[in-house]
């Protein structure tokens, strides 16, 4: 499994593609902005995009989600709890695009050789989820290194934060910790140095 990490747009957030090596079939996690530089990458490595999987609903993390799918023709997923016809919030604006599917806590999708299993981790928005896929966790504005998602937006809850550090925690073994912005970092780490890592597993 190969993952590049492309940080796109203002926010600089981290649109990941994860491919199988042996397929050249990848998915494309959070593509937020600039859908050129994603596209290129895909047509420079001659990728086939099987799957758009998506952490959450905000607009730094879906706007290039519409042109890379029209250029692919891949598999939109995303939790129903962020899409714009379910939240009806301005801050929520995205929509899931004809064909689209939605995944929820505990769903696995196997695509391009790879297998995602959907971690519902709400909070930053109410349909956040983490991927796990072999030793990586892609966990969007969940857990960053370091720190976490805001809870202060709209549709944020920081109990709810809490939880879902504390179940991603609570998993066994390290990852690779791959946030929606900043660096990447280790579970192993997060949980020995992150205050809200630290806070959460104490709590009851």
């Amino acid at each position: 499994m190969l993952i590049k990490t492309l940080p796109v747009g203002h926010l600089e957030t981290n649109c990941y593609v994860v491919t199988d090596e042996t397929t050249l079939e990848c998915a494309v996690i959070d593509p937020g902005d600039e859908s050129n530089t994603i596209l290129d990458y895909l047509e420079d490595n001659r990728l086939r995009c099987r799957a758009i999987l998506l952490t959450h609903g905000h607009y730094d993390h879906v706007g290039a989600v519409e042109a890379v799918a029209e250029e692919t023709g891949a598999t939109v997923w995303m939790h129903e709890e962020d899409d714009a016809r379910v939240r009806r919030n301005p801050h929520f604006p995205f929509a899931l695009p004809e064909g689209g599917k939605y995944y929820r806590d505990g769903d696995v999708v196997e695509v391009a050789g790879l297998r995602f299993e959907v971690i519902g981790t709400p909070g930053h928005t109410p349909g956040g989820v983490t991927l796990r896929c072999g030793e990586a966790l892609f966990t969007g504005d969940t857990l960053f290194e370091g720190s976490c998602g805001r809870a202060d937006l709209p549709g944020g809850d920081m109990e709810e934060e809490l939880r879902s550090l504390k179940k991603i925690c609570a998993l066994p073994g390290d990852y690779e910790v791959y946030p929606g912005h900043m660096d990447s970092s280790t579970l192993a780490r997060e949980r020995m140095f992150n205050y809200y890592c630290r806070a959460a597993m104490s709590s009851k």
